[in-house]
Parts: structure tokens; sequence; C-alpha cells
């Protein structure tokens, strides 16, 4: 009997990672595969730990692997793909937003042979705030057209995946991950699923808007340059306007000498308008040395305080 390993990163889940057991339960009985299942406690402050020792000890499938700290869900799917032993791997939300029925379905397909990943797409985003899904379809649709990505609009962390594909994503081991990325980059067939989005089945969302936005900004860094080129181009731009500002300057003062000048305003305008350029270049570009400085380091990307 092949094996099914199945991810799960948990941050202050104390209430729904015994809800995510006792819903998968219901469909282990459809797959005919060996259970192992991975949660992943990112530095949790709640009793998260103390909820996924409680299962731990009820359950042979189930096993933990506790953080030092609060490392961040990529480093938490990172630590569970190296602790997988499946022949088959699967990541899930502990919130249940990501529907366990699904499962049987997915793994199927991968069988099959005929694609290395299925996963899955809201195909809406009901109950999520109009703002935070705006600029979530912006990302998609930027990041899509910007880079050498092909993201799918409303694509989702759960998916299955072989075990080849897995080990493709263990060579790639930076500090500042974007799986999403990742998963695309590696390539292999993936099939998508859609399904209508979920509210959590208990608790809140540790994501603030500005957490994703900062999340969408790394992943958009880590796999385009455009920003860069977006730096060139403006930089190019400028010269031109200012050899043809120059050229109007002369012009002008030989035709009308006795003319007097823009004035003051117009000097101030033109100071702060390049200056504000100038600052936005240094930032896109201290972005990007800030990513290759944060990997020369070597940091490991996560710390174990406790496993089982």
């Amino acid at each position: 009997m092949k094996k099914l390993s199945i991810i799960v990163p948990a941050y202050n889940e104390e209430e729904t990672v015994g809800l995510f057991y006792d819903a998968f339960s219901k469909v282990e009985s459809q797959m005919d595969v060996e259970p192992e299942i991975i949660f992943v406690d990112d530095g949790s402050k709640d009793k998260t730990l103390i909820e996924l020792k409680k299962l731990q000890k009820e359950h042979e499938e189930v096993h933990y692997i506790s953080f030092s700290k609060n490392f961040g869900k990529e480093a938490a799917l990172y630590a569970g793909f190296q602790k997988a032993t499946g022949d088959f791997i699967a990541v899930m939300d502990a919130d249940l937003q990501d529907p366990p029925e699904l499962l049987p379905k997915m793994l199927n397909v991968v069988e099959a042979g005929e694609y290395d990943a299925v996963a899955t797409r809201r195909r809406d985003r009901e109950g999520e705030s109009k703002i935070r899904s705006f600029f979530a379809r912006i990302f998609y649709k930027w990041i899509t057209k910007f880079s050498s990505l092909e993201l799918v609009d409303g694509a989702r962390d759960f998916r299955v995946m072989t075990r080849q594909m897995i080990d493709s994503i263990l060579l790639m081991n930076e500090c500042e991950r974007f799986s999403k990325g990742l998963f695309n980059w590696v390539g292999f067939s993936t099939y998508y699923i859609s399904y209508e989005n979920r509210e959590r089945a208990a608790g809140t969302t540790s994501w603030s808007f500005w957490g994703l936005l900062k999340y969408a900004i790394e992943g958009f860094i880590s796999f385009s340059t455009a920003p860069l080129s977006f730096v060139t181009a403006t930089g190019v731009l400028t010269c031109i306007v200012a050899v043809l500002g120059t050229i109007a300057v002369v012009v002008r003062a030989i035709v009308f000498p006795h003319t007097s000048a823009f004035g003051w305003p117009s000097l101030v305008v033109i100071i702060l308008f390049l200056s504000g350029t100038q600052l936005l270049s240094l930032g896109i570009i201290g972005r990007y040395l800030a990513e290759v400085y944060l990997e020369v380091k070597h940091r490991p990307i996560y710390i174990i305080k406790d496993e089982r």
C-alpha cells in the first residue's frame, strides 16, 4: 500500500487541529493509502502544541514538529516536506478552508499517472473583503505578466503532489520562499480543481492585509526582475526628458532672449520629481539587495524545538 503524507502548518490553531483530524477521518476510508499527518506548529502562542501532543498519543499516524519560534508558513511547509516519507504529499491548512473531502478525488487523479500534481483554486472569494480580493487579483495578474510564472487566480496551497515533484522542490533551499511560485517553477503537469470558498471552521486568521502584502512583494521579487527593468526604463526616460528640456531652454533663450525665466516653482517641482525618482529606484534596488543579504547569511530556514 502506498503512503500519503499530509503537511498541515499550524499557528495558533488550538481550536481547529482536532476538527481537522475529525474531518480527515471521515474521508480516510475512501483512500487506499497509508496516511501520515504531519502537523507543523509554527511557534504558536496558544495551546496548539498541547492539542497536537494529545492527537499524537491517540493516533499513531499523527506526527508533529514544533518550531522554537514563529518562522512563517513557508518554513513550516519546507520542514514538512523534509519530514514526509509518503509516495504522495498533500498540503492543507488546519482551519478546514481546504475541504478534506476533495482528497480522494485529488489522489485518484495523481495515482492515474497523467498528472504529477492536483491543485485547488477558489471559484469565488465570497466572505473576503473587497479590498483584499482586489489586490489579490492584481497580484496574480501582474506576477503572471511580469515573471516566468503562470499562477492561477485563486490558487490555494492545498494540493497533492508526487514524491518526484517534492524532491525537486527540496532541491531549492532558499530562505525567502514563495511556495506557489516554487510549485510552478519546478514544472511538472498540474491539474486544477475548483471549489466554493469556505470560511474558517474556528478561530481567526493570522494573516493581516499588510502581512499578505509583504508576502506578495517577496513572491514578486523572488520570481521577477521587472522592477529592476522599471528602474532602468525610468532612468532612461528621465534622461530623455532632461535632454529635451535642455534643448527647449536653449532654444527659448535664443528665440526670446528678453523673457523671464520659468521661476523657482518650476525648479522645485523638477527637483522633487527627480529626487522622488531616485529614491524610488534606490528603494527597489535596495529590496533586491536585501533578498541577497538574507540569502548569503545561510541561516537555517527553521529550528525545531520538539518533534514526534
